[in-house]
């Protein structure tokens, strides 16, 4: 595995303690590893596993991956960095109607993206649930042998009404002293194709009365005709998730299985499946264990992937990678880092708990990654014209433009200068102008002084306006011997720094600024559609006028614009004659609390 640099050492947390806790008893210490996911026998003739853990993250392909997900990502493939361990790239994929090859790509390319990879040992532990249908076959088969599952004939409504609930033991299937012949037959026919989609399931024989419903009998296998994007039509059973993910991390010698608390309730039966396996011979010890952690949500954002599906499909937003979207596609197109969610991810632990935390968190994370690393550069987004009416006396000539410079990033000279021009006519954003100034106001009124940034001293002598009174252009005149850099450059004390660009050689550029895409923090609080709680003004395109440097600057580039935040070149729309820049976040969190 080649895993990111390491970065600031992170904080203990129960999952720590637990890995550390089974490394210095030597729980796994020895086991052997025969080279790939398999069997019992599979393992016993391979050599000691070279991981220290293993550990695994398992999407399941139907949709691209969330914020959400990243959590357990840098979890997972974080902890096996850690402690000399390897982290496998599963796919969960046993429900072929809702999988498909464009998802298991996008996962893959993100997994990347975050800066983790399963290669460990010379070997890729990139795996699919799909290639180890075979051995579930054969595991249901031998629960059938062994008196531990049968074949149920009812109606999926009979089912769940014979189920009961918290209160209310289940009631036995009429089909559930069938004996392991009867069932093994059934099963055949299932597979074979001689039954209809739904017309029977395979069931674990366990207690129709545990207070834990997940253990009164759960399903194992089920008809379903559909064409799986890894196994073709091969199949016309498939196994359920809970049947079939505690058995890929058995093939594959998982140490230490972390999911999130709704699968909790689950974990008896993961347990229970597991020593069966064993003791039937198809599996060997040591087991994998699961240990559930508390989900990280961020407000304003909405992570289940059916309902961001339905944005994507009903237009809400433009695509799975929309800035907007909380898909890591959709943030990585925002201009949020790797190292960004990856220390976002880190700063809020693992706890046992379900926490929240304000989105803004991974803003914080943003600049603090961007701080240091952004070129700079002035930008005006709303613009307005800005005329110089004493250019041509000052400095000679009205064709005259002024050199100015300005460091590409203030704390590292080393990567030096940027060069730009001063004109007589230049843009400035037009919420630096106020005819009639309020209290506190030191940018451009009518006589009051300012400095263009990296320029000269201006004084405002008033402004410009159409026959409807909307201001169309400030005037301002030049005071000599003021540029920056120049001994005369302090002979004038000013309040005010305005940013601008020159109108000669500004460069057009399109801007996109984005806000949280729900108008709330709770997107579906109170039962609400979601759609009902959609921010209207998400996203706002400007047209905006940039400083020339900028003119070659390649997609996914990220710079500071001064005053106004980080962006980010469009990986997707910015091109050669026509940047196309989206802001990832301000400078600071402006939002109203």
């Amino acid at each position: 595995m080649a895993p990111p640099a390491k970065e600031d050492p992170k904080p203990s947390n129960f999952l720590r303690t637990i890995i550390e806790r089974d490394l210095a008893a030597g729980v796994h210490q020895g086991r052997p590893w025969g080279g790939s996911p398999g069997d019992a026998a599979h393992h016993a003739a391979g050599a000691v596993d070279p991981a220290r853990i293993r550990t695994r993250f398992p999407p399941e392909p139907n949709g691209y991956l969330h914020v959400g997900h990243a959590k357990s990502i840098c979890l997972n493939f974080g902890f096996a960095q850690d402690y000399g361990g390897v982290c496998h790239l599963r796919f969960d994929d046993t429900n072929p109607e809702k999988e498909e090859q464009e998802y298991v790509d996008a996962i893959i390319e993100m997994v990347h993206w975050l800066g983790f990879d399963w290669t460990a040992h010379g070997h890729s532990h990139l795996y699919f649930a799909s290639n180890y249908f075979d051995f579930m076959y054969r595991a249901a088969e031998a629960l059938i042998g062994a008196g531990l599952a049968y074949v149920d004939e009812q109606s999926a409504e009979q089912m769940r009404s014979s189920r009961g609930d918290f209160n209310t033991p289940g009631t036995p299937s009429p089909f559930r002293g069938r004996t392991p012949a009867e069932n093994l037959a059934r099963f055949r026919e299932m597979r074979d194709g001689l039954h209809a989609d739904g017309a029977m399931v395979l069931r674990a024989k366990i207690d129709m009365a545990s207070p834990n419903i997940n253990l009164r009998d759960p399903a194992l296998y089920r008809i379903k005709r559909a064409t799986h994007h890894n196994t073709g039509d091969r199949w016309c059973i498939y196994p359920m998730y809970t049947y079939a993910h505690p058995i890929e991390d058995a093939l594959e010698r998982v140490t230490h299985s972390f999911c999130t608390l709704e699968f909790e309730d689950q974990r008896p039966f993961y347990d229970w499946l597991l020593e069966n396996l064993t003791t039937l011979g198809l599996l060997s010890q040591p087991l994998p264990r699961q240990y559930e952690f508390g989900r990280l949500n961020l407000t304003s954002v909405m992570t289940s992937k059916r309902k961001l599906k339905s944005m994507v499909d009903e237009g809400i937003v433009q695509g799975w990678d929309d800035p907007r979207m909380p898909t890591l596609a959709g943030m990585r197109r925002r201009g949020y880092t790797p190292e960004s969610i990856r220390k976002m991810a880190a700063d809020t632990g693992a706890s046992k708990t379900n926490i929240w935390v304000d989105y803004s968190v991974l803003d914080i994370a943003l600049r603090e990654d961007q701080e240091a690393k952004a070129a700079r550069a002035m930008a005006v987004l709303d613009p307005l014209p800005l005329k110089l009416l004493n250019w041509a006396e000052v400095f000679g000539a009205a064709a005259h433009r002024e050199p100015c410079q300005a460091p590409a990033h203030p704390q590292h000279p080393e990567l030096g200068q940027r060069r730009f021009e001063l004109g007589p006519d230049l843009w400035i954003e037009r919420d630096d102008f106020a005819e009639v100034p309020a209290k506190g106001f030191f940018r451009l009124f009518p006589g009051n002084k300012v400095r263009l940034k990296y320029g000269v001293v201006i004084e405002c002598q008033g402004c410009e306006k159409d026959a409807g009174g909307a201001v169309t252009a400030v005037l301002a005149t030049v005071l000599p011997d003021t540029r920056s850099g120049t001994p005369g450059a302090d002979s004038v004390k000013v309040k005010g720094t305005i940013t601008w660009v020159a109108a000669h050689d500004a460069l057009a550029a399109e801007v996109r600024l984005f806000e949280r895409l729900f108008a709330t923090d709770q997107p579906e609080e109170g039962g609400r559609d979601f759609r009902d709680n959609l921010n209207p003004h998400s996203r706002r395109v400007m047209q905006a006028w940039l400083e020339p440097s900028l003119a070659t600057v390649a997609p996914d580039v990220r710079l500071q614009f001064e005053r106004h935040g980080y962006f980010v070149a469009d990986r997707v729309d910015h091109r050669p004659g026509r940047p196309v820049f989206n802001r990832i976040t301000s400078l600071r969190d402006s939002r109203p609390r």
